[in-house]
């Protein structure tokens, strides 16, 4: 099923469809709805109020279900493996310390680590992308695995019931 994509949305409509939007990529529903530009302080309560609405509902299990599933591991690594480390950039190469207000605004999902080392600076450890993309190769490895074994053990029971009949008619 293909997403809607409806040309007269108001301003609130399409805060909402990017709610969404990062919502399913994210899984964090108060980064979503700051990332979709509510106010930070109300994110959580527009977060909340987005989930209740059966359209958003609807709109989030599409977009899973495209993206292949709601895992969270999986999104979580797809966010590690795809996501960018721009903030972490400006970040290290800032003179003075940011301001919390600043802070709140910066995606920092890929940083693993944030130390001060001696003379002053800043050293900033990010997660490795490519043992994420690894591990979410292994995941996908393993959940087509299972399908194909589901799948053969269904043809195999079918068989065997085929068989029954086929004895019990005779």
């Amino acid at each position: 099923m293909p997403v809607r994509k409806k040309e007269n949305q108001s301003a609130e409509e399409k805060k909402r469809t990017l709610f969404c939007s990062c919502y399913v990529i994210l899984g964090d529903a108060e980064e979503a709805a700051v990332r979709a530009g509510y106010p930070k302080g109300n994110a959580l309560s527009a977060a909340f109020e987005c989930l209740r609405d059966s359209s958003c509902q609807s709109l989030i299990a599409e977009l899973k279900n495209l993206l292949s599933g709601g895992d969270t591991a999986k999104t979580g690594l797809r966010r590690l493996a795809f996501g960018s480390c721009r903030d972490a950039v400006k970040l290290a190469f800032m003179e003075e310390m940011p301001s919390e207000k600043f802070l709140d605004t910066l995606d920092l999902y890929n940083v693993s680590e944030i130390k001060r080392v001696k003379g002053g600076g800043v050293e900033i450890r990010l997660f490795d992308r490519l043992k994420a993309l690894e591990k979410l190769c292994e995941m996908e490895n393993d959940s087509g695995s299972r399908d194909m074994a589901a799948g053969l053990m269904a043809a195999l029971t079918a068989s065997a019931d085929r068989e029954e009949n086929e004895e019990n008619e005779a």
